[in-house]
Parts: C-alpha cells; sequence; structure tokens
C-alpha cells in the first residue's frame, strides 16, 4: 500500500472536517440536492467523454493509487545479473527453476526458454508495455476530467441556486435552502476535484512512469541475457536506471570489494 496517498487523502479529508465541526454545525454542510449536482452530475459528463469500458477501466486502475508497489530498482538489477549469471553458465533453460514475482519480468524470461527470435521477443514485450501504460494514461484522463468537471459542476449548482433564491425573494423561507445549494455545490465541486480527483489522477501518471522505466530495465536485462552478455556488463548497463548518486555508491562498494 502507498501510504503517501493514504496519508494524504485521509489527512485532507479530516483537517476539512475539523474545520466545519469546530465552525458550526456538520449538518448545515449536507445538502442532498448539491451533492447530487456535483457527484451524479460530474459522473454522468464525463461517462459521456469516454466510453464505458473506458469509465469502468479507470475505476480499477484507481487502485494503483493506493495498492500497486513495484520492486526496487536496486533489487531488480541484482536479481536480473543474477539471472544473467545463471544463463551464461548454464543455458537460457536453466531460468525455468527460477521463481519471478513480476508478471512482466516473467514473461520475458518465458519467451527465452522457449526460444524465440530476440526480434519476436522484443516486439511482445514491446507490445505490452505499450498496452500497459495506455490503461494507465486512460485512468488519469479519467480522474483528470473529473477533476476538470467537480469545479464546473459546482458551479452550475451555485447558479441553480441563485436562480431558485432570485425567483423567491418574497418568500423568505425559499431563500435558505436556494443559497445552501448555491455554495455547497461550489464548496463540493471544489473539494471533490482538490482531494480526490487530481491526487488520484497525478498519483496514476506517477505510477505509469515509474513503471514504464521499470519495464524498460526489465526489457534491456532480458535482450541482454538472451544476446549472452557477461553479467558484469549487464550490471552496467542497468546502472544507467539508478539516480547519479546511487550509482556512485555501487561503485564505490565495487571497488572496495575488489
Amino acid at each position: 500500500m502507498d501510504i503517501a496517498t493514504l496519508i494524504g487523502l485521509l489527512g485532507a479529508i479530516v483537517i476539512i472536517a475539523l474545520a466545519i465541526i469546530l465552525g458550526a454545525s456538520a449538518e448545515v454542510f449536507f445538502n442532498v440536492p448539491a451533492l447530487l449536482i456535483v457527484i451524479c452530475g460530474s459522473l454522468f459528463v464525463v461517462l459521456a467523454k469516454f466510453s464505458i469500458s473506458q469509465f469502468i477501466g479507470a475505476i480499477r486502475v484507481a487502485g494503483r493509487a493506493f495498492f500497486f508497489r513495484l520492486p526496487d530498482t536496486e533489487e531488480s538489477i541484482d536479481e536480473l545479473v543474477e539471472l544473467a549469471d545463471i544463463a551464461r553458465k548454464r543455458g537460457l533453460l536453466a531460468l525455468e527453476e527460477r521463481e519471478i514475482h513480476s508478471p512482466f519480468l516473467r514473461s520475458g524470461v518465458q519467451l527465452l526458454i522457449d526460444g524465440h527470435a530476440p526480434e519476436t521477443v522484443k516486439a511482445i514485450l514491446e507490445k505490452e508495455r505499450l498496452l500497459t501504460l495506455d490503461r494507465n494514461r486512460w485512468g488519469a484522463k479519467v480522474f483528470s476530467a473529473l477533476g476538470d468537471v467537480g469545479p464546473a459542476m459546482g458551479m452550475i449548482g451555485t447558479l441553480i441556486g441563485l436562480v431558485q433564491m432570485l425567483s423567491n425573494m418574497e418568500d423568505p423561507k425559499a431563500i435558505g435552502p436556494a443559497m445552501a445549494v448555491a455554495l455547497l455545490t461550489t464548496l463540493y465541486g471544489a473539494m471533490l476535484a482538490t482531494m480526490i480527483c487530481i491526487p488520484i489522477a497525478d498519483k496514476l501518471n506517477l505510477r505509469m512512469t515509474e513503471e514504464a522505466r521499470m519495464q524498460a530495465l526489465w526489457l534491456d536485462a532480458i535482450l541482454a541475457i538472451q544476446e549472452g552478455t557477461n553479467p558484469r556488463v549487464v550490471e552496467q548497463l542497468l546502472s544507467s536506471y539508478l539516480p547519479p548518486n546511487k550509482r556512485e555508491r555501487n561503485a564505490d562498494g565495487e571497488q572496495d570489494a575488489a
């Protein structure tokens, strides 16, 4: 689980809730018509912008903002160097004995074991990588759209409330509910966008970048292993995916070991 996402979203909700509870009665901030305009209205508008499959897929992909975790880059490089060493010493068939948790890497290693040509391995894995990126990209687009539509629906609700209020100025009892709709729809729209949709969209974009980078690392390693590249050369090749400071520390550690 991504603790940062959970703490960020819950922290924002708790702060707003405390401000409401400490400032006035919480009941005045709950308005069913305003919620229907912002929540249901935003969902229907966004559904009109995408296909049903893209919309439902985005809801599934949203879980990656909370529960998705990639392997550590350094640990993954160590694993890949070990796989390269096994393949060089004992052949590609020996990789079948290794347990590999990543589906993408496991698929690539299985292609090597099956003896496919390098062009075929690269084409299959590139296709899988691009499709993964596409799924993440559409999920982020749907939540970005919700972040854009939410405040707009809030403004529509505000205008509806103002029209209702101005059309019933002779009835003081009707002014209060209409004004509540006018103000609360703006609040709900801003909260939906700022506290939920935009953070999830940004986190999905981050996940997309991180996963693309990790899959590129795995693809480079798989092709190098298939060519029978020396494990030390594989390690040097993959170390380019590490930040400069970690690269320097690894180089210093190798020198000390030598």
